[in-house]
């Protein structure tokens, strides 16, 4: 693995720019993949090995990503809409996984780190870069169940959606009073259908 200037000048380039989440995804990432046991999970032989649950749709997600390989279109990574800064990382080998939580109080502490930097975002990213494992992130232990339906590599499952005819992969499809059905069709989606004319 490249050491860490290195991934966060990596990871603040593919993100767009440099800020307190590119460090803490960074961290989070490097020291996720130590704990599962992954010495470079872009490597070929290792990516298969990996999936990590991401928590939150900020800055710290795509370092998390860039860091180790990770993407939504290989099926290794996974979003769980909670709001948290956090990441759970699985050796899918192994069974090992750990969720890390981004302390709140890191944020307290980052003026005891760098005191001369009034701005707070500046004050943030270079207190982060420093600040010892224990004071930016809670770690546990965890057991995941990666499902066979979330499992990455190429879809082996398929079902219709017998409201709407769409084929749903992956075992995402809900079952409701006896009928496959889309989730969009069986409990709602994110939009609703206007008239199209084409």
């Amino acid at each position: 693995m490249e050491d860490f200037e290195t991934l966060l000048e990596g990871s603040a380039k593919e993100h767009g720019h440099m800020c307190p989440g590119q460090v803490i995804g960074v961290r989070m990432a490097m020291l996720g993949l130590k704990l599962i046991g992954l010495k470079d999970s872009k490597n070929p032989d290792q990516i298969k090995k990996i999936v990590v649950y991401v928590e939150i749709d900020r800055c710290a997600t795509d370092a998390i990503s860039y860091v180790t390989g990770v993407k939504l279109g290989r099926r290794s990574l996974k979003f769980m809409d909670y709001g948290i800064n956090a990441a759970t990382f699985v050796n899918l080998e192994t069974g090992r996984a750990f969720r890390i939580v981004s302390t709140e109080t890191a944020r307290d502490l980052a003026a005891q780190y760098a005191p001369d930097i009034t701005d707070k975002a500046r004050q943030q990213l270079e207190a982060y870069k420093v600040m010892s494992l224990e004071e930016l992130f809670e770690v546990r232990e965890v057991r995941v169940d990666v499902t066979a339906g979330d499992m990455p590599g190429p879809s082996r499952f398929k079902a219709t959606c017998q409201k709407c005819g769409i084929v749903v992969r992956d075992k995402k499809e809900v079952c409701i009073n006896d009928q496959i059905l889309c989730k969009v069709c069986g409990i709602g989606g994110y939009y609703s259908e206007l008239k199209c004319e084409v």
